[in-house]
């Protein structure tokens, strides 16, 4: 069986650190275990929290940069914009079409917003918010991807998607093949400042494409306890080393645990967390910056990209409106 890993990040906000030990290092590794690779910028999805037209563009552009200066490479990986390809939208709205609006009423970012409104719990929602499972759907269902890396807040989406490919698959004819999740464990939960989740939402990040002095800075704002240096600090529920971990080998861990129990200053801890940090993301800012100066070959690439894939998507969804009746007359 052909395997294909499919991934993508929605194009808001800067990425961070948290993005790239969760969700760019773990795919790149994956897509060298996997026959066929798709990687793509999710620029549709984006415009479901944000309206700013310069926020989106900026977004997809850095995101982009991101990944290619984290080692994708466009030539053996297929690597395109959402939005480039066309078909994807229209497989969304065949989908819509035999989707039970009861399994969207269960989507969890939909029951947390309705939650969050008192007197009208439709308030601020909109239908991009509701239906984005369905768009999601499309996104994995187009290319048959048979694994996707998700985290937990995202392994709902991924049986939903296995619910409407079923059902297609019931009304009409054996059409999509039933993606398998790759799941991130709990412990791979990327810790921001304040030791929650590291997200953009929060205000806690780590940026992943900045200079050395933010990163220094950013790591310095990481949340610590009131112990003093000389007394013993607890490894086991501290950010700093959480995020020490994904950047040192084990000998490494077991020193820096020594460390902590000699009574490492917080200050020491964070700057062995910035130089771990500023070495492994050294290459990558230098990829960066190369990318930044030549911001045409970024367009390039994923129009390139798209060009490679829309023959896939063509040819199934031209399968999929004979199966459903939308053909030539005869």
């Amino acid at each position: 069986m052909n395997k294909r890993i499919l991934t993508g990040i929605t194009t808001t906000g800067t990425p961070h650190i948290g993005n790239y030990l969760g969700a760019i290092r773990p795919a790149l590794q994956l897509a060298e275990e996997y026959n066929e690779s798709f990687f793509f910028l999710a620029d549709y999805h984006a415009i479901i929290k944000n309206s700013n037209k310069n926020e989106i563009q900026d977004s997809v552009k850095s995101v982009a940069q991101a990944w290619l200066a984290s080692g994708l490479d466009p030539d053996t990986s297929n690597f395109y914009r959402q939005s480039d390809v066309p078909e994807i939208l229209e497989l969304s709205w065949i989908l819509n079409c035999v989707t039970a609006k009861g399994l969207m009423n269960r989507s969890h970012a939909y029951k947390a917003a309705t939650t969050a409104n008192n007197t009208d719990e439709d308030k601020g929602i909109s239908m991009g918010l509701f239906s984005y499972p369905v768009l999601m759907a499309a996104d994995i269902l187009m290319f048959n991807a048979t694994h996707v890396p998700v985290g937990p807040d995202q392994i709902q989406h991924l049986e939903m998607t296995r619910d409407i490919a079923g059902r297609f698959n019931h009304i009409y004819k054996n059409t999509f093949t039933l993606p398998e999740a790759i799941s991130q464990k709990p412990d791979q939960i990327i810790l921001g400042q304040d030791g929650r989740k590291m997200s953009k939402s929060y205000g806690n990040i780590i940026p992943l494409l900045s200079t050395e002095k933010v990163i220094k800075k950013s790591i310095a704002k990481i949340v610590t306890n009131s112990l003093e240096p000389g007394e013993p600090k607890d490894y086991k529920n501290c950010t700093v080393f959480s995020l020490y971990k994904h950047f040192s080998s084990s000998d490494e861990q077991e020193a820096l645990k020594s460390e902590y129990a000699d009574g490492i200053s917080w200050g020491d801890a964070k700057n062995k967390l910035f130089n771990k940090v500023n070495i492994h993301l050294a290459p990558i800012r230098d990829k960066y910056f190369e990318l930044e100066s030549n911001k045409e070959m970024i367009d390039e690439l994923l129009f390139n990209g798209a060009n490679k894939v829309r023959p896939l998507a063509q040819d199934l969804l031209n399968h999929i409106k004979n199966s459903i009746g939308i053909s030539k007359i005869s």
